[in-house]
């Protein structure tokens, strides 16, 4: 079974990528979004199905014939992870092992290197500037990263991936990392987690008010 991103061509990556997304969708769905053929898109799901990277049921509550809607599985999850993005499962194990107050330092040291790094980047600037950016930064560690806007003040963040996941399905630090992560880099902003992945959501989506524009 394919275990890297190479093992991925850019087209399948691509429907990867949309099914991740919108949690869900038909390959006529996947064709019209990615303007390829329907045939086409079959192809690669075939593809991705057997290496394990999604699953299918059926849509019986269309009339006629049940169409095929597929989903990415967990195992689709660390594929869109750069390097920095990841921690080995086997180190933090070797750690907990030795000092469990040592792992909560572990993410703790990461989180504060990830702010200093980033938040220079989104000094001086708007609120929409700021949560543009901050979702940039995310979709570019990995996380098939966007955003909604309510009004001015007021944004979603969807996290459709989890470069982290086979870390975050063991240790909750990972969440709560990712979490303060985002409160510190927009302190005049309270920040909640609405849908979360390790809950069976398949985005993980934080919401953002900004106690005034700025």
């Amino acid at each position: 079974m394919p275990s890297t991103r190479a093992a991925l061509s850019p087209t399948q990556r691509r429907v990867l990528a949309s099914l991740k997304r919108s949690g869900d969708a038909t390959a006529e769905e996947l064709a019209d979004t990615l303007e390829i053929s329907s045939s086409g898109v079959r192809q690669h799901l075939r593809a991705l199905r057997s290496a394990g990277y999604i699953t299918a049921s059926q849509d019986r509550g269309q009339p006629g014939r049940p169409a095929d809607r597929y989903q990415a599985t967990d195992l689709a999850e660390p594929l869109f992870a750069t390097t920095d993005a990841s921690v080995s499962l086997e180190l933090l194990r070797d750690i907990e092992a030795e000092d469990p107050e040592m792992v909560n330092r572990v993410f703790q040291r990461r989180r504060r290197r990830l702010v200093e790094a980033a938040g220079g980047e989104l000094t001086g600037k708007t609120i929409a500037e700021r949560v543009d950016l901050l979702t940039t930064m995310l979709d570019q560690q990995g996380y098939l990263a966007d955003f909604d806007q309510s009004d001015d003040t007021h944004y979603r963040i969807n996290l459709h991936s989890c470069p982290m996941w086979s870390v975050a399905t063991h240790y909750s630090q990972t969440c709560t990392s990712e979490l303060e992560f985002m409160r510190d880099l927009m302190p005049d902003a309270t920040v909640n987690r609405v849908t979360h992945k390790t809950a069976g959501a398949h985005t993980c989506t934080y919401e953002v008010s900004f106690h005034h524009q700025r």
